[in-house]
């Protein structure tokens, strides 16, 4: 039997606090794209939409934020992406369910993409569609749009009360989000009492952004941070934000703060893309992402979680190789233990022994040659986080590695963005993720933890070992891969390692990797 399309006049159709909105079906998925959750004017806080009377349609997706700068495709073979218009007023939702009963009570899920705080979409990677994974764990789906960048996280707070809070007006965007779906997702078949935040790179600091957001708390309850946490807990910046607006009054010739408010986005970005790099070299503030105040408590890792954050249970993981974009090393397979020892002299010096002994230690079934391509910044981040969570016995912290080895240019270790479309169930949307009795083994697993999670609280499936909570000194890491497998603390002298290497171990990105991880 072939797929299954249908849209009428009448259905499906589905109340929401505003007005009625109608989507499409598509075999057992009801689908509902571009549904407006907010409005704002520029730099201010979100505000509800206004009601509307007759039926509106959500068939389209919605506008997405405007970049700093413009995207250009490239590595689609390995993330696959689309592009979409941009425009201010980008505060929209899609939602992917199996029931409109408002009785059914199912697991929401709600997605928040990558891109940091300053790029990215709901669909900007093909492997975000969210109809595999609702149907496959009979869940509801949903992804969001807000703002980024200075339209996001500019602080204008020193010149004013109106302007209190526009250093997290995207972060407002997102928990005016979840307030929508508090109000309105039980008519499209959803639990507002069991809302799971997840998302990858920025979309994982979004997750434990939110968690130290008092004004998000009880407005979900779990949260899955992939690739996330990026930042040893930085210092931020303690200029009150004057230099940056002062700059940018200065270059667009204008006069007064209000004047940033009307002048066209493309000269405002124009601007910033100029004047922040001298700024930021002197350490001071040019936005890009929260900020503290009386709103957003701050990096949970710097200032410690909140009472609200301490009550949410987390999955927290990484890939093997997230920035590890470099072509594959040629005739690695061909490499004698000497050739590779040599190869790990020139980037451990004293200490490429006892790495080597770790890393084989660590990861047996992989080549030693292999470390050069480990990633230390975002797991060793990852430890940090998951140690520091795990000491508040509210709520569970779990930990993952996904360390897999893709079919491309003689085998690929897995990269940034790699895991999504196993997350997703859309490993057949994106074709290096597909190796006959490897992969669709491997999706199976990793998305049905994930389901687990958003449903009970705890990833642990009849298909993947029993996955135990981390505690204080003992972080016990599920290792996904062709065979999956817990192991406690087994890492983290490697890690110790790698980051007193840090500057001379780190391999920067060409143009085309670097896109590809702000992504």
């Amino acid at each position: 039997m072939g797929d299954c399309f249908y849209c009428s006049k009448a259905e499906p159709v589905v109340q929401t606090k505003a007005g009625k909105i109608r989507g499409f079906k598509m075999n057992s998925t009801y689908t509902f794209h571009g549904i407006k959750y907010a409005d704002a004017d520029r730099f201010q806080m979100p505000r509800e939409v206004k009601p509307w009377k007759g039926i509106k349609n959500a068939l389209a997706y919605g506008y997405v934020c405007p970049m700093l700068m413009q995207d250009h495709p490239l590595m689609e073979v390995m993330i696959p992406h689309r592009y979409w218009p941009m425009d201010e007023n980008c505060q929209y939702l899609n939602i992917w369910t199996q029931s409109l009963d408002p009785e059914a009570k199912k697991p929401v899920m709600v997605w928040l993409h990558g891109g940091g705080f300053f790029a990215g979409s709901s669909i900007e990677q093909v492997a975000y569609e969210g109809d595999h994974l609702s149907e496959y764990g009979d869940v509801v789906v949903v992804s969001l749009n807000h703002r980024l960048n200075i339209l996001g996280y500019l602080d204008l707070s020193a010149y004013g009360e109106k302007y209190y809070n526009s250093a997290n007006v995207g972060n407002a965007d997102m928990v005016a989000a979840l307030h929508w779906i508090q109000d309105n997702i039980a008519g499209f078949g959803g639990d507002p009492g069991n809302v799971t935040l997840f998302g990858q790179s920025g979309g994982g600091m979004k997750v434990y952004s939110l968690m130290n957001t008092p004004a998000a708390e009880g407005l979900f309850h779990k949260g899955i941070i992939q690739s996330g946490v990026i930042e040893e807990g930085k210092k931020e910046a303690e200029d009150d934000g004057t230099a940056i607006v002062e700059a940018l009054l200065t270059e667009l010739k204008l006069e007064s703060v209000e004047d940033l408010e009307t002048i066209p986005y493309y000269f405002l970005a124009e601007a910033y893309n100029k004047v922040s790099p001298k700024l930021q070299e002197k350490g001071l503030y040019v936005g890009g992402e929260p900020r503290a105040n009386s709103w957003y408590a701050g990096d949970p890792r710097r200032v410690g979680f909140t009472d609200g954050a301490k009550k949410i249970p987390v999955i927290v993981g990484s890939v093997f190789g997230e920035f590890d974009f470099k072509p594959v090393l040629e005739n690695r397979d061909e490499l004698t233990r000497e050739e590779t020892m040599k190869l790990l002299e020139k980037c451990f010096q004293e200490d490429a022994e006892e790495i080597a002994a770790e890393f084989e230690k660590a990861y047996p079934n992989n080549r030693l040659v292999d470390v050069l391509s480990l990633d230390y910044i975002l797991r060793y981040a990852s430890k940090d986080f998951i140690a520091k969570k795990s000491v508040h016995k509210e709520a569970p912290v779990y930990s993952y590695m996904f360390n897999y080895e893709f079919p491309y240019e003689g085998g690929k270790l897995a990269w940034h963005c790699s895991e999504i479309p196993f997350v997703f169930h859309n490993i057949d949307r994106i074709p290096v993720c597909n190796v006959p009795g490897e992969t669709d083994r491997l999706q199976e697993r990793i998305c049905g933890a994930w389901i687990n999670f958003a449903r009970y609280g705890n990833p642990s499936v009849p298909s993947l070992p029993q996955w135990p909570v981390c505690e204080p000194g003992k972080e016990a890491i599920m290792i996904f891969d062709n065979i999956c497998e817990v192991k406690d603390n087994y890492d983290h002298r490697l890690m110790e390692l790698l980051v007193k290497h840090a500057p001379a171990f780190t391999v920067p990105l060409d143009e085309d990797a670097e896109n590809v991880f702000m992504h």
